[in-house]
């Protein structure tokens, strides 16, 4: 991909489409070693989103370890709202570098504090054990099943019993939805999984939000990502359909816990997620 660091690049970027516009904020801007530049979409007026934040880390650390491994987990805190309006530093840490594992830290910096932090562990191929979860028994939405307004974002998507859950009652916390790349991702393996990663953050909090809906209006919460952990199981490919089943566990003293496990079209476990929310009512 060539290299459009903008602001300089603004008009380039907007001629672009949603899935080419995110590939850009992921084409970090090196500064000197281990240290990386990031910016975010323009038209983005509050916080960040969490996913974006946690896709440019990944890549930060990516950027520093061998490309024969891959990331096989990350854990991620948020620490503070991120502005939209500055770029953030990725300031990377080589914890360790051993024969079969890769360890990195990352560090997101605004305004000179920490507003995210981030461990990724990176593996070589092997092989070994093998079993997993079996995938529900859904089929891929067809084209005129998707939502037109949906066509803006870097990933096309689809809710399985979407009607119901427009609903604003309570629901049992559980979701199911498909996802794919709005567009066709770069064949890099490892950009598919910083892509998952953006992805995998969109609708966790709103599953542990779920058994309560309609008690609460949505202006009267203070919701937000508190940490995020990804475990990556198989290659991903985030240009065919993929199954994002979440769940909600519980939620107690302002937070929700939400889990979620993805599978490709063919019922692959391919990566499994946990995030803890804020979700305070306002009084």
């Amino acid at each position: 991909m060539n290299k459009t660091y903008w602001p300089p690049a603004l008009d380039l970027y907007a001629s672009k489409n949603p899935l080419e516009r995110l590939l850009c904020l992921l084409d970090l801007e090196p500064i000197e070693e281990n240290l990386f530049r990031g910016y975010h979409p323009p038209d983005r007026k509050k916080r960040l989103f969490g996913g974006q934040v946690i896709a440019q880390a990944l890549v930060a650390a990516m950027n520093t370890v061998p490309m024969d491994r891959s990331p096989h987990s990350l854990h991620a805190y948020f620490l503070r709202a991120g502005d939209p309006g500055l770029p953030a530093l990725f300031e990377v840490e080589r914890i360790r570098d051993g024969k079969s594992f890769t360890t990195r830290r990352v560090v997101v910096v605004q305004n000179g504090l920490a507003i995210f932090t981030m461990d990724a562990s990176f593996h070589i191929t092997e092989e070994g054990l093998s079993h997993q979860e079996s995938m529900p028994e859904l089929s891929p939405p067809s084209e005129n099943q998707l939502v037109d307004g949906l066509r803006q974002r870097p990933f096309l998507s689809y809710r399985e019993n979407h009607k119901q859950l427009l609903e604003q009652v309570p629901q049992e916390p559980e979701q199911q939805i498909w996802i794919k790349a709005n567009g066709l991702a770069p064949l890099e393996p490892r950009i598919h999984l910083a892509l998952l990663a953006y992805e995998s953050d969109e609708a966790l909090l709103g599953t542990a939000r779920m058994p309560h809906r309609g008690k609460f209006e949505r202006s009267n919460m203070q919701v937000a990502s508190l940490d995020h952990s990804i475990w990556f199981h198989e290659a991903v490919n985030v240009n065919d359909w993929l199954l994002y089943r979440l769940d909600s566990p519980a939620a107690a003293a302002a937070r929700g816990y939400t889990r979620g496990s993805i599978f490709s079209a063919e019922g692959k476990l391919v990566a499994s997620c946990m995030q803890e929310g804020l979700i305070r009512l306002r009084s």
